[in-house]
């Protein structure tokens, strides 16, 4: 008989560690972990495509300007997207495809007037906060510039490439901007492949004894 009744008792409290609800507290520490392993991987993913970008956007530049300016405009091209929907090479498309031909020039005006590296009239970049003097500014320039793409950005619905299109406006001029666009891309593409197998090269030769 009593063995029956301890059978019985550990039946039952079997059946309530069974049916016993999780603890919030003890959910939550269970995806907070989850959370805080993938967050770290995933910033940390995100920040080396950036360092790369800016490396790549560096070299870009230089084949227009000074080595020492276009490390200083790269680095701009990596901070000013920092937080934000854009990486570095959606800014440096534009620079390269509106002063390119200019050295990348501050001073750059074009015949309708836009200013600076980023080539945006005093008008818009009045509606953003920003001066025509300060388009002088690199720095602030890139500012103006990243708040004009999302300007744009809403406009196209959140398509980007739609988006740095309205960046130059509408039209068959528009369309030639595209053009420009994906060709300076493509040369960035390339100086990305070619700074990878410089990479993969130089590890390779470290593992060897």
């Amino acid at each position: 008989m009593r063995i029956k009744l301890i059978c019985l008792a550990c039946l039952f409290l079997l059946a309530a560690c069974e049916n016993a609800p999780f603890k919030l507290a003890e959910l939550q520490s269970t995806t907070s972990l989850a959370t805080q392993a993938s967050i770290p991987d995933s910033i940390s993913i995100s920040l080396i495509q950036r360092k790369k970008q800016q490396a790549v956007i560096e070299a870009t530049f230089a084949r227009r300007t000074s080595p020492e300016r276009a490390r200083h405009l790269a680095a701009i091209c990596f901070e000013k997207t920092a937080d934000t929907a854009f990486m570095p090479f959606d800014l440096a498309e534009i620079a390269l495809v509106e002063t390119g031909g200019h050295r990348l020039s501050p001073r750059a005006v074009s015949s309708k007037g836009a200013r600076g590296v980023w080539q945006l009239m005093p008008a818009r970049a009045r509606s953003h906060g920003y001066s025509t003097t300060d388009l002088l500014n690199d720095g602030k320039c890139a500012e103006a510039a990243v708040c004009e793409l999302y300007t744009k950005l809403d406009m196209a619905q959140g398509n980007l490439e739609r988006a740095k299109k309205y960046y130059c406006g509408q039209g068959p001029q528009a369309i030639m901007y595209m053009k420009k666009i994906r060709t300076v891309r493509r040369e960035m593409m390339a100086e990305l492949r070619l700074q990878n197998d410089i990479l993969a090269l130089a590890e390779t030769t470290a593992r060897i004894p």
